[in-house]
């Protein structure tokens, strides 16, 4: 291991790739600590310690930022608006033909997706950082507390102030796409990917120590023996594929033959991700966002319907929101899968480059077989998700522990599938150049 290790740092273009990716990753947690201009730092600080794992309503945004949002910070936004923005545009797809046709003009009509990707993601950045400043200045980023500095964010809470702090934010998200671009061509792995990765491992060592303050030493054991048994489980699942056998006709061209070859459709067990869960905690999101904004301010008594909310949809140690929550990735993991793989364009190009999976005749059989293969694996994946997202809540209820849980939900899937890509990366790149990779 020490000697892949050794051999990474003598190759010197795989050094200078691996430089490269942690001098930007650097710069990206610096940035997330720099306060945006008219934010009262040391109020935002007290709120932050009074405040601690009480996040609620912005937890999910606040974990992919890196603890940056509820800093307010010039990259509060983090990764969220391009990750957000890469979603429409796999939706819109279905619903426009002319984004459809652009995914299927190669390279060029990639290029120009990406493009709409950040068009779109510049305009997210202005209309979350808009609320973000308006929560902010309405003294609710930390929900409905009494506490003196909480009301009190903004030095300066004037019209062309608060332009000035949404115009830092939008340039703040549109320096991290810039960021993840770079990672990806001059550096190593996935740079959005890579980003997102760093945001989240940040929170790791205060969330296992403020575990470690508020439970002792035998719950840190045990959070530590139970998040080493998930990640092994996360790992082995992430890993697992259903290969759907192909061959391929010979035929020949001229003097040449050409096909004859055996090959396989891999299938993973979970094709969508982490993207139902973030589905998920965006639409349960959504109820409480209302309730907050309808709470009297005055101190009289809210509708029953706010109270209703804020007693099942607030804090997510409810059996309720748990059950709500995990039946919303069910249904979500299939609607993502059934977006993202199409069976009828899968069996439309075997059948063009004579491809057929053998005892399935070609055409609209095989595209029913394919619909029936990944309609039943998605439902274990589903099922997993659903269970690895409700282990933050669980912990919630149990330990005592944030929603920022680092063994459970987006962080673990997250982390795993970030790490697994790119020392698979690395390992291509020794493999090129020594014929050994990192692992023998």
């Amino acid at each position: 291991m020490f000697s892949a290790i050794a051999r990474i740092f003598r190759t010197p273009d795989l050094r200078r790739k691996i430089g490269f990716t942690l001098a930007i990753i650097a710069i990206y947690r610096l940035g997330s600590h720099v306060p945006a201009p008219f934010v009262h730092f040391p109020n935002v600080e007290e709120c932050l310690r009074i405040n601690a794992g009480t996040e609620g309503l912005l937890s999910l945004v606040n974990l992919f930022s890196g603890g940056a949002l509820l800093q307010l910070s010039i990259f509060a936004l983090g990764v969220m608006p391009y990750i957000t923005a890469t979603i429409i545009t796999q939706l819109l797809r279905v619903v426009i033909p002319h984004f459809e046709a652009l995914h299927k003009e190669g390279q060029a009509g990639q290029a120009k997706l990406t493009q709409y990707t950040r068009y779109l993601t510049i305009a997210l950045a202005l209309l979350q950082s808009t609320t973000l400043v308006t929560v902010a200045r309405s003294g609710q980023l930390f929900g409905t507390t009494d506490v003196a500095a909480c009301q009190q964010l903004l030095t300066n809470d004037v019209w062309w102030a608060q332009l000035l702090i949404i115009i830092a934010m939008t340039a703040g998200t549109g320096l991290i796409m810039w960021f993840a671009e770079l990672v990806t061509e001059r550096g190593i792995g996935n740079g959005m990917s890579l980003l997102i990765f760093t945001s989240i491992a940040a929170t790791f060592p205060a969330a296992m120590w403020t575990i470690f303050e508020t439970n002792g030493f035998e719950t840190f054991l045990l959070v530590l023996a139970i998040g080493i048994v998930v990640t092994g489980l996360v790992v082995f699942v992430e890993q697992s594929q259903r290969r759907v056998p192909v061959q391929y006709a010979k035929r020949m061209v001229g003097r040449r033959t050409y096909g004859g070859t055996n090959t396989y459709i891999p299938i993973k067990v979970n094709m969508a991700g982490v993207i139902p869960i973030i589905f998920a905690s965006s639409l349960l999101y959504i109820p409480m966002l209302v309730a907050q904004f309808n709470t009297p301010q005055d101190g009289s008594e809210p509708a029953a319907w706010v109270l209703w909310v804020s007693q099942y949809f607030t804090t997510g140690d409810h059996p309720l929101y748990m059950i709500a929550y995990f039946l919303l990735i069910i249904g979500f993991a299939y609607f993502y899968v059934a977006i993202t793989f199409n069976p009828v364009e899968v069996a439309d190009n075997m059948k063009k480059y004579g491809g057929f999976i053998p005892g399935i005749r070609a055409g609209r059989p095989t595209a029913e077989y394919l619909d029936y293969v990944i309609t039943r694996i998605t439902f274990p994946g589903s099922i997993y998700l659903g269970l690895i997202a409700l282990i933050p809540l669980v912990a919630l209820a149990t330990v005592g522990a944030n929603q920022n849980f680092p063994f459970g939900g987006a962080s673990i899937l997250i982390i795993v599938g970030v790490g697994l890509e790119t020392v698979k990366q690395i390992d291509a790149q020794l493999q090129q150049r020594h014929y050994e990779g990192l692992l023998r």
